[in-house]
């Protein structure tokens, strides 16, 4: 007979006792958070930490939409989102992980002629600096999307569109998966069930952290927690120019495919998509309240809704099934903050609003480059925590007036 063997159950990433010292904690469990680790480990850094108050994943990383893109409106935001793109596209391959990714086309509708130019403005924008972008009018849109109303009896009707050919999905879970499994096997620790409620400064620079499990020492401290990112950088004394709302979405019952574009109408507030389950993904605008719930409210359905069923009618009479919010940490200029604070070794990564999900692959690579070497890189020079004081800002909010 042969011996009976006993195998260990097989994980995708590995549990540690919490050390008493690491070369660079990262505060965030989510896909920057992670990001940001596994390139750091590329690059060689043996001691890292990921602590996450919940388990990873659990906040906008996993109540994203899923949406990637680089159709944004200023020359830093294209730049940036062009590289993140690029690297998206070739992050299953990099990580050895099926993210599902589907680069099936963006949509931005106009629905006045002041749209229109605004479209074109950014297709000239995109254009320039090597991202595939054009308008297009209503008959190439039909052949695109044919269940979109584009008759007359609308009150909007479709004018034209801003058309982004690689604009897609990608599971954002099998993302933040296949990071934290890369980060895992490079010897990056993760710790889920690991809060922070502290941060030791002393003479202008970090310390170390103080954890529900004890106290951590550590001359880098990042953190990427998005909606949270002002409560965290609080405990060094640091205020942000950063405001936390609510965001809302909801999905209906599995249908057959039949939606092969992602539809944007900045006029509506609404956003609409079909996930790989078949479910029609619907979400709006950020909540004009602050808050820090992450709840679903009647009011967003109702309203929502309605502007689904303008664009879709044949929609109207199909199941809701779900519907959940998350935070999004907004600034006053629509765009991130990353790099170095006045605080020495303490580094943000927020400020995403609500496009934080499509940074991923390049705020990793850019933010681990700055941490190693010191060195901001180029692509992320423009937004600098500084730039709020040197009014030097980069606003982005024409290409976010709807959030996704």
């Amino acid at each position: 007979m042969h011996p009976v063997r006993f195998f260990k159950p097989w994980r995708m990433w590995r549990r540690h006792d919490l050390k008493s010292s690491y070369d660079v904690v990262i505060v965030g469990g989510g896909a920057h958070g992670l990001a940001v680790a596994y390139e750091l480990a590329k690059r060689g850094v043996r001691k890292i930490a990921v602590l996450e108050k919940s388990y990873i994943g659990a906040g906008g990383s996993g109540r994203n939409t899923t949406i990637i893109r680089a159709n944004y409106r200023t020359p830093e935001g294209v730049a940036f989102y062009r590289e993140s793109l690029k690297l998206f596209e070739q992050l299953p391959q990099e990580l050895d992980y099926n993210m599902m990714l589907s680069q099936k086309g963006h949509l931005t509708l106009a629905h006045a002629e002041r749209a229109l130019i605004t479209a074109q403005e950014r297709a000239g924008v995109n254009r320039t600096l090597g991202v595939d972008s054009r308008v297009i009018y209503p008959d190439e849109i039909a052949k695109l999307c044919p269940v979109l109303d584009l008759s007359d009896r609308p009150a909007f009707p479709i004018m034209g569109a801003l058309y982004h050919p690689p604009g897609g999905v990608i599971r954002h879970d099998a993302v933040v998966w296949a990071y934290a499994r890369a980060a895992d096997r490079a010897g990056v620790e993760i710790h889920q069930g690991t809060e922070v409620t502290g941060i030791d400064v002393s003479n202008g620079r970090v310390t170390g952290v103080r954890t529900n499990r004890g106290t951590v020492s550590a001359p880098v401290v990042l953190s990427a927690v998005a909606g949270w990112s002002s409560e965290i950088a609080a405990m060094v004394g640091l205020r942000l120019p950063i405001v936390t709302h609510p965001l809302q979405a909801f999905v209906t019952e599995p249908l057959k495919p039949f939606l092969h574009v992602i539809l944007v109408s900045a006029t509506l507030h609404v956003y609409i998509s079909q996930t790989d389950r078949g479910e029609v993904l619907i979400g709006s605008e950020i909540e004009p309240y602050s808050s820090y719930s992450q709840g679903s409210t009647l009011n967003f359905l109702e309203v929502t809704a309605r502007h689904a069923l303008e664009l879709i009618p044949i929609l109207g009479k199909v199941k809701m099934m779900r519907a959940w919010g998350g935070l999004c940490d907004v600034t006053p200029d629509y765009s991130p903050i990353m790099g170095k604070t006045p605080v020495e070794g303490f580094y943000l990564d927020g400020g995403w609003g609500t496009y934080g999900f499509k940074a991923t692959p390049i705020c990793g690579v850019t933010l681990a480059e700055l941490i190693h070497t010191g060195r901001v890189p180029d692509l992320i020079k423009p937004f600098a925590l500084s730039r709020f004081s040197s009014r030097e800002l980069v606003s982005e909010i024409a290409a976010a007036a709807v959030s996704h």
